[in-house]
Order: structure tokens, then C-alpha cells, then sequence
């Protein structure tokens, strides 16, 4: 196949020249397959990209997992390389070699490489991306390379590489178009990225039969939360236990607990010791931009979370209730236009009285009006903005005055990647 036929940037562009281009190079944003990207990947030299992979998918916890894998094993004394995506300010952010951003050279370098290998294959923003990734990743030379998946798992582009470790964090309606309209077909796409006679860890409390079935049809070890490992948190700590493995005393997390569970046992199936001391030191230092990740502006707390799926939202209105208990709790919103709309707000909505909802640009971006008519809320309830901008900077002023007149105020902003991008620039400039 063959995309839209456009000069590539020089070896010396920017690497804004470069994901300009990656923009334009394939007529979908989206196009599900791995016979394009492995055949590329093949001639790139980069499906073998570290000595040992892990592969992490899941609806919701793809990120917190891999950040505990990354912390973990860092602290262990091992050479590591982690890919992910979405970034939140820049794409920089996207690969971590020894938990380090790379320069805008080294990514130029990779894609030059990669648009060299690549002939006439079209490829996706996402495909290009993964596969300079990996290039990057395999000159690193790391002895653990850990790779989020982009959307699904069976035919996205990351899973061209072999995964030593497979890991399903958690399974919940979202990209329909793409997955299936239910859980059992978006389970059986999420374990597609186990291997056969490899470890497939699953870290969803209620998973679907679909898993095991795939796990079966693969030929893969399954290891299931609830079943072959268990966590049990207390007041202070908590425990982790499997068949051969019982660690007690382990530091409450910043990130979702469940996943720290789900990332110790992948750790479990490496060829690789791994002291207690680094678990517990891995799991105190995990922290994600974006993933309750608490911030001030202007004297007023915020807390940013990219929950964009009725799972997430249901996660983040329990994290309210443990931390935020006796604050009143203004939540500026963006989301795109394919989202559950109505299921996230509904599980925020004994948690938040006021909103104020904001408009995104970017492809697929819902309209403020548009949201609050899908969102089902009262309409006396919200606000509605052109941006994003404009609803936290309402949000924060209705946030001050409260605090000043009334008492404890929080400024939630979620919804989407991009939601906390716009926000977390706004502070950062403010």
C-alpha cells in the first residue's frame, strides 16, 4: 500500500519538520494491521529491540503499570528502555531510555532511519513512531524494554515485537470502532499481544472468558489477579502474594495500587533477581504526568487526569473520596467526540457540583455545547467554553473565591491527553 507521496524532511530538519511529515505520509490516522509495520520493522533491524520485553495493554493502567515496571527495575540496577504513548507536552516524553528523555536529534535520527527503511510502505503517525522507537530502544541496548500499547493490542503496531512478558491491565468499553462493542471481543484484542510458552499476566478483577480462551489459543501461561496473585491493602501498606513470592510492608502508592500488583508479577516471570528493597523503593518513586498528578496555580490545588472511559472516571471519583473528602471540587472538562460522555460524568457526579466545560480543537475534539448536551447533565449545573483554557481559568477564579469565602477547593481537569496538555501548559506559563 502506498500513501500520499511527499518529500521527507532533511536528516538536519526539526523534529517538528519530521512530525509534520509523519502527518501526512498515510490517508488514515488509524489503519488496525502489523503486515505493513513488521515488514518495515524486519528491514529496520528493530523486532528485537532489548534482551528481554515486556508488552503491557489494557483499557485503563497501561501506564501506571509500565511506570512501576520502569521504577522497579531501575531500582533493581537494570538497564531498561520504555516506550509510550500518548505524550502530554512533548513528544519527547514518548521514549525513556534509563528513565531519561532522548534529545530531538536522537528522534530525528530514528526517523530518518526508519523513512530509509520504509521504501514505499505507508505508514501511520503511530506505525512510524513505534518503529523509530524501537530503533532507538535497540541501539540502547537496554537489558528491559517495556512497550505500551497504543490502542487494542492483536493488530497494534507495538506488538510486531515479541513479548517475553504480556501484560493485560484491565479490560473496559472504549474504542469501539476498533475493538468490539463489548468486553469479551475487546479482551480477546488486548491478550493478542501474549506469545506462545510466554507468561500472560492479567491484572483485570473481573476478566472476560475471552482472555483465558486466547491465552488457551496462543498457547501462553496465563496469571491472573484474584486467582495467582493477590494484594491486600491495609490503612498504611499492603501486601502482595503469589505461589512463591509473599512481600508485606509495601509503601501505599501514588499511582493505582492494583497495577503495582499487576507490574510485581510480571517482575515475578523475568529471569531476573529483584530485591525487596527495590520493589518497595519502586513503588514509593512511580509517579505519571497526568495521572493524579497534583499541581497549584495561583495558591489553589489541582489535580490533572487524563480519564477519558467510565473506568478511569470511576477510579478517579474513589480517589476523590479517599484524599479530597472535605473539598468542594470544581472540574473544567474536554473530551473527544467517540467517548462515553454521559458514563464519564455520571461517575464523577457525586463528587462535583460545578462545571465548566471546554471545547477541544484537535482532530475528533467535542464542542463544549455538544458535551454538555451528550454529558446529560443539568443545565443549570455547567458552563460552557470555546477552550479549555477558558473553562480552567473560570473554574480556578470560582476555585479562589470559594477558598477564601467558604473552604477547601479543588480543581479537577480530565477528560482527554489533550485536556491535561492545554491545562498543564497554562500553569506551567502562568
Amino acid at each position: 500500500m502506498t500513501g500520499i507521496q511527499i518529500s521527507s524532511p532533511a536528516t538536519t530538519a526539526s523534529l517538528q519538520d519530521w512530525l509534520t511529515y509523519l502527518e501526512s505520509i498515510h490517508p488514515k490516522d488509524i489503519d488496525m494491521g502489523l503486515a505493513r509495520v513488521s515488514a518495515v520493522g524486519a528491514k529496520a533491524g528493530v523486532l528485537k529491540p532489548a534482551k528481554l520485553v515486556i508488552t503491557v495493554s489494557g483499557t485503563n493502567g497501561k501506564g501506571s503499570t509500565v511506570c512501576y515496571l520502569e521504577t522497579i527495575l531501575r531500582e533493581a540496577g537494570y538497564t531498561t528502555a520504555v516506550y509510550t504513548s500518548p505524550h502530554i507536552t512533548e513528544y519527547r516524553e514518548r521514549v525513556r531510555v534509563n528513565a531519561q528523555e532522548l534529545t530531538d536529534a536522537k528522534h530525528v535520527e530514528a526517523f530518518a532511519a526508519i523513512e530509509h527503511a520504509r521504501q514505499h510502505t505507508s505508514l501511520t503517525y503511530f506505525e512510524f513512531g513505534t518503529l523509530a522507537a524501537l530503533w532507538l530502544i535497540n541501539k540502547a541496548r537496554p537489558e528491559v524494554a517495556i512497550l505500551e500499547v497504543g490502542l487494542g493490542g492483536r493488530l497494534d503496531a507495538v506488538n510486531c515485537v515479541d513479548a517475553d512478558v504480556a501484560v493485560v491491565a484491565s479490560i473496559g468499553i472504549d474504542h469501539i470502532a476498533f475493538l468490539g462493542n463489548d468486553r469479551e471481543q475487546i479482551g480477546h484484542e488486548k491478550a493478542g499481544i501474549a506469545r506462545a510458552g510466554k507468561p500472560l499476566i492479567c491484572g483485570e478483577i473481573k476478566p472476560t472468558a475471552s482472555i483465558e480462551e486466547s491465552a488457551k489459543r496462543i498457547g501462553a501461561k496465563l496469571c491472573q489477579t484474584g486467582r495467582d496473585f493477590h494484594r491486600n491493602e491495609q490503612s498504611t501498606c499492603w501486601s502482595y502474594r503469589s505461589q512463591h513470592t509473599q512481600l508485606n510492608d509495601l509503601p501505599l502508592p501514588k499511582l493505582p495500587l492494583i497495577n503495582a500488583s499487576t507490574a510485581i508479577a510480571a517482575i515475578e516471570q523475568l529471569p531476573l533477581p529483584v530485591s525487596l528493597s527495590a520493589i518497595r523503593e519502586g513503588i514509593a518513586r512511580a509517579t505519571l504526568p497526568g495521572r493524579m498528578q497534583r499541581c497549584f496555580c495561583d495558591g489553589c490545588e489541582v489535580l490533572l487526569d487524563v480519564a477519558h472511559n467510565p473506568q478511569a472516571a470511576a477510579y478517579a471519583s474513589q480517589y476523590l473520596d479517599k484524599f479530597y473528602p472535605q473539598h468542594k471540587i470544581f472540574s473544567v472538562v474536554g473530551m473527544l467526540s467517540d467517548k462515553d460522555h454521559a458514563g464519564v460524568i455520571k461517575a464523577l457526579a457525586a463528587q462535583v457540583t460545578n462545571w465548566y466545560l471546554g471545547s477541544l480543537s484537535e482532530p475528533r475534539g467535542e464542542t463544549a455545547e455538544q458535551l454538555g448536551v451528550m454529558s446529560k447533565l443539568p443545565e443549570k449545573s455547567y458552563e460552557k467554553f470555546e477552550s479549555v483554557e477558558q473553562a480552567f481559568t473560570q473554574a480556578l477564579s470560582a476555585a479562589q473565591q470559594w477558598q477564601a469565602n467558604e473552604g477547601k477547593a479543588l480543581v479537577l481537569g480530565f477528560g482527554s491527553f489533550y485536556t491535561v496538555a492545554r491545562i498543564s501548559a497554562l500553569i506551567k506559563g502562568a
